[in-house]
C-alpha cells in the first residue's frame, strides 16, 4: 500500500511523514531507539547547535524497485560518514549497527510514503545529530539528539535533464585541513551567500577551488566533480588539504565506471587550466545523481564543453543510466550495495 497522493508532480522540499526515530544522549551514552509523530524538536535556548552550530547530518534515498522490494542505496556508508562526521565536531557517534537499525525502524514505519516504482519519485531520509544541551562557554553541548526523518520526494529534474551553468566562485568553500570533508551543517551555511549570489547572476551553482592557492577544482556547495577526458577516462579531484565531502554518489560511480563499464578512471588534483580539455563535466550527489554542466564561466571568460547545452554527454549519461539502474534494481548490484528494508 502506498499513500494517495500525486507521486508525479511531487517537488524536492520537506514534508512530515507519519513517524521519525529519535534517541538522546545523556550522561555519557544513548538512550533507545524510538519511533515519534511529533515532528518539533524542543532544546534549550543555549543549545550547542544554536550557539556554536554543532550538528552533523547524512542525505540518503529509499526507492521501491519492480519486484515491490524497498530498498536503500550503500547507506553503510552514510552511517560510516555520519561517524567521521561526528568525531570532527566533537559529537558522540552513532554507532553504525544503531544507524542501520534506526534506517530500517523509520523506512518500514513510514513505508506508505515509499513511492511507487516507476514514478521517479523516492522517499528521501535525512538522518542527523545535534547540540540540545546548554552551553555558553566554548565547549562541546552537554546532551545531545539524533533524529533520522523522511520524506517523499520528486525527481530532481521535472523538466527531463538538462546540461546547467555553473560558475568560479570568489569565494572558498572550505579551509585548507578544515571541515570541508565532512557533512557538517556548518559547511552548507558558509555556502548559503555565494550559492543565492549565483542564482541572482543567473547561475546553478558555483565550482570552488582550493581556498589554498585558488588554482585547483575542488567541489561545488553541496556535490562533487566528475569530468570525462577526450579518450573517455573518468576525472575526479582530489584535494592536497583533504577538503572534499566524499560524496557516495562519486565514489560508486568510480566503481561503476571501472568494473561495470571497463572505463580508466581517475581520482586527483585537477588544475582548473586542464578544465577546458575536458569533453564533459558534471556534479554528482544524492539528490541528483549527476547534475551535467554544459558551460562554466570563469569572470566573463566561458568554458563550454562539447557535451553541449541539450542533454548529458554519451559517458556521464552511460554512467547515469547505469548508477540509477543499479538503484532501482533494473540493473545487478555488486555485492552488499542495495539494503533491503525487512
Amino acid at each position: 500500500m502506498t499513500k494517495n497522493i500525486d507521486w508525479g508532480n511531487l517537488s524536492f522540499v520537506y514534508q512530515p511523514t507519519d513517524y521519525r526515530v529519535t534517541a538522546k544522549w545523556q550522561d555519557g551514552e544513548w538512550s533507545e531507539l524510538e519511533l515519534t509523530t511529533d515532528p518539533q524538536v524542543h532544546i534549550s535556548e543555549c543549545a550547542g547547535v544554536l550557539q556554536y552550530a554543532q550538528t552533523v547530518f547524512e542525505g540518503l534515498k529509499a526507492y521501491r524497485t519492480e519486484d515491490g522490494k524497498v530498498v536503500t542505496f550503500r547507506p553503510d556508508l552514510n552511517a560510516k560518514r555520519l561517524v567521521d562526521s561526528a568525531k570532527r565536531l566533537a559529537i558522540p557517534v552513532v554507532p553504525e549497527e544503531m544507524f542501520m537499525k534506526a534506517l530500517d525502524m523509520l523506512v518500514k514505519a513510514n513505508e506508505e510514503w515509499v513511492p511507487p516504482y516507476g514514478s521517479g519519485a523516492s522517499l528521501y531520509v535525512r538522518p542527523f545529530i545535534y547540540g540540545s544541551g546548554p552551553i555558553i562557554g566554548v565547549a562541546p553541548s552537554p546532551e545531545y539528539e539524533f533524529r533520522m526523518m523522511c520524506m517523499p520526494v520528486g525527481p530532481y529534474f521535472k523538466e527531463g535533464v538538462k546540461p546547467i551553468v555553473i560558475k568560479v566562485s570568489d569565494f572558498d568553500r572550505a579551509a585548507p585541513h578544515g571541515t570541508g570533508n565532512i557533512k557538517a551543517g556548518l559547511n552548507y551555511a558558509m555556502s548559503l551567500y555565494a550559492g543565492e549570489l549565483a542564482h541572482e547572476e543567473g547561475f546553478a551553482e558555483n565550482m570552488y577551488l582550493d581556498a589554498g592557492s585558488r588554482t585547483y577544482v575542488e567541489e561545488t556547495g553541496g556535490a562533487n566533480f566528475i569530468f570525462i577526458t577526450k579518450d573517455g577516462k573518468v576525472v575526479t579531484p582530489k584535494s592536497k588539504s583533504d577538503s572534499i565531502l566524499p560524496s557516495v554518489t562519486r565514489r560508486s560511480l568510480m566503481i561503476v565506471a571501472k568494473d561495470i563499464l571497463g572505463m580508466e578512471t581517475e581520482q586527483r588534483e585537477v588544475p582548473f587550466s586542464e578544465v577546458p580539455e575536458f569533453t564533459e563535466c558534471g556534479l554528482c550527489g544524492t539528490a541528483a545523481v549527476i547534475s551535467p554542466v554544459g558551460k562554466i564561466y570563469d569572470h566573463g571568460k566561458e568554458i563550454a564543453f562539447p557535451s553541449g547545452m541539450e542533454e548529458m554527454g554519451p559517458t556521464i549519461k552511460k554512467l547515469y543510466d547505469t548508477l540509477t539502474g543499479i538503484q532501482m534494481g533494473t540493473v545487478p548490484a555488486p555485492e552488499g550495495w542495495i539494503h533491503e528494508i525487512k
